[in-house]
């Protein structure tokens, strides 16, 4: 299916219903075998792809509904991978005390986020997300969004030395396994009809944000050198490793976090510290949230597309229709119209158990960005 000028997306995830939750828990609990999850999970799919479709959206995802977050779901479909929540990871940590320190200060409830440790030699046991690329193409004809972490994520996310030690060498080794699994499942989603692969990476801000020193609600932050171009430079390897040359749309999303309501605790900045980071990146597309004033002013993306971020998804107002459009055509200035998408600063249901919205207000901001596009494809020159 061709795409509108100006198409309408998200970044991923959407809220879990109460059922999904609580079968989530159940799961992990050992209380719900795969088939009873799965029956739960399907039905929360087909929700979530009605309602984007309702909306008007012109790329859907199966909003993360079978994943617990953005990146830890990895841990069931990887062998040496186990999900510890941060609570459970204070037992393994060196720094302890710093570790509480950081979850009191960024408003993290220790049972709320898991995190994929690497326990054991890495290997791809299923597919990561191509049985739910299949599954959400049985749904609907619109092209397809799949979000991925990104390499550099999850190898810092991954790397507690403590434990991941015991297995490799050094973070640089695990990374070589992190990469070969991500490539060949961008690879089997590319192959199975993805119109686009985004990798998230939303921890690069951090690097520049706080200068290497700025530690984020993931415990992977733990785990960077003290030399912020240095793991820059790890960074945009890893990622180019994965994503150069693939058979299919990818691209790149960066935020400053997306783990609290409360936008104190988020990091503030511009992009501009990281255009040299986005240049050398092998993508087709950066995935960026500007809805928010703590991101600045649209930086050029170069020859690379621009999502646009223009609603946010951790506030209850749900934006007037003519204040995106305003957005849209500010970027504009900077952009021109066929290397434009638009989209959400952030998922709406990153972490399973720490959603941004309810449904309700989810609805009216997607239905808010569709209008706005329209205006804009209307009349592009305003």
């Amino acid at each position: 299916m061709p795409l509108p000028p100006l198409p309408v997306t998200t970044v991923g995830s959407l809220p879990r219903s109460p059922e999904l939750l609580r079968a989530l828990k159940a799961r992990r609990r050992g209380d719900l075998d795969r088939a009873g999850f799965d029956a739960v999970a399907d039905a929360a799919v087909r929700d979530a792809v009605a309602l984007q479709t309702a909306a008007g959206i012109d790329i859907v995802t199966d909003g993360e509904q079978r994943r617990d977050n953005f990146y830890s779901f990895v841990a069931e479909k990887l062998d040496g991978v186990r999900a510890m929540t941060l609570a459970e990871m204070l037992d393994h940590v060196e720094d302890k005390a710093g570790f509480e320190r950081l979850l009191a200060t960024l408003d993290v409830p220790a049972y709320a986020i898991t995190n994929p440790t690497c326990v054991g030699p890495l290997a791809r046991r299923e597919p990561l997300a191509a049985d739910e690329l299949a599954f959400v193409r049985g749904l609907t004809d619109a092209p397809v969004k799949v979000p991925l972490p990104g390499p550099y994520l999850l190898t810092r996310a991954m790397w507690v030395p403590e434990l991941t030690g015991r297995v490799y060498a050094d973070k640089e080794a695990l990374a070589d396994d992190v990469v070969a699994i991500l490539r060949a499942e961008a690879e089997a989603l590319a192959a199975g009809g993805a119109t686009v692969v985004q990798f998230d990476e939303p921890v690069l801000s951090e690097l520049v944000f706080g200068r290497g020193q700025t530690r984020t609600f993931m415990c992977a932050a733990l785990a960077a050198r003290s030399d912020p171009e240095e793991e820059l430079a790890f960074a945009v390897d890893l990622i180019n490793r994965v994503a150069a040359d693939l058979p299919v749309r990818t691209a790149l999303h960066v935020c400053r976090g997306n783990w609290s309501r409360d936008e104190r605790t988020l990091l503030s900045g511009g992009y501009a510290p990281l255009q040299p980071t986005f240049d050398a990146l092998a993508v087709d597309e950066l995935v960026l949230e500007y809805a928010t004033p703590r991101a600045g002013a649209v930086v050029d993306p170069g020859a690379k597309a621009l999502g646009l971020g223009v609603v946010n998804p951790r506030t209850d107002e749900i934006e007037a229709v003519d204040d995106i459009v305003a957005r849209i055509r500010t970027a504009l200035d900077v952009v021109p119209l066929d290397r434009l998408s638009i989209n959400p600063d952030c998922g709406f249901g990153t972490f399973a158990l720490r959603p941004m919205n309810d449904g309700a207000r989810v609805d009216g901001k997607l239905r808010a960005m569709v209008a706005a596009a329209r205006v804009v494809r209307d009349d592009p020159a305003g």
